[in-house]
């Protein structure tokens, strides 16, 4: 326990985190008590409760994670792609690739997150992982906007409702295409890859100038 004071406190709480995690994808979130937590961490309840006040805390924590994760996939996933429908490519195989992965986060960056922060009852975690979600949109609003100028991206679709629908649609595929699989195997004969594959060029078609679709 000596050891464990020296500790920062980003280390406790990451250590939580980390046990809490593995909870929720066992047991589920609202079948977790900050007991099993405690228990699972290593920590007595009371030492719990002086690195996170509550359980909303942690998820808050683990929502903020999954952002920053998904931040990181899109952000190299856009780097050193020259035309628009490479940039794309690599956004669609980046999501794909960060929900096989992260399936757990994947499920929780798609979730509800606070956007009121007027009234004062926010967690920080909140706050930041707002802001994360901005800068991915910001990110895709930059990818659509060059689109446009390149003239392969439809001028006359309005940016901000395209980056949710975008985000719904590819989301939706992704996790479909994970669930799924047995059964676009067996009724598609299609692997999943061939499957998301032809998920994402259908979205992309319907974004895309027909000059740009003839060019396939």
């Amino acid at each position: 326990m000596g050891r464990r004071k020296k500790e920062p406190k980003s280390v406790h709480r990451e250590n939580i985190a980390c046990a809490a995690q593995a909870l929720f994808i066992k047991n589920g979130i609202e079948a977790t008590s900050m007991d099993d937590i405690a228990k699972a961490a290593g920590y007595s309840k009371a030492t719990l409760y002086v690195y996170f006040e509550n359980k909303e805390e942690i998820v808050g924590l683990l929502v903020l994670e999954s952002m920053k994760k998904l931040y990181a996939y899109i952000a190299v996933a856009l780097e050193g792609q020259e035309t628009t429908r490479a940039r794309y490519d690599h956004i669609c195989r980046g999501i794909a690739q960060y929900q096989a992965e992260y399936p757990f986060y994947f499920k929780m960056a798609l979730d509800k997150i606070n956007v009121d922060f007027d009234s004062g009852s926010y967690l920080p975690e909140e706050q930041e992982t707002y802001r994360v979600g901005e800068e991915i949109n910001e990110k895709i609003r930059q990818f659509l906007c060059d689109g446009i100028v390149r003239g392969e991206i439809r001028a006359g679709i309005k940016v901000l409702p395209t980056i949710f629908v975008f985000w719904g649609m590819l989301a939706g595929l992704v996790q479909t295409a994970a669930n799924k699989e047995c059964y676009i195997e067996k009724e598609m004969k299609l692997s999943k890859e061939e499957f998301l594959e032809y998920g994402f060029d259908t979205l992309y078609y319907s974004i895309t100038t027909m000059e740009e679709m003839y060019e396939r």
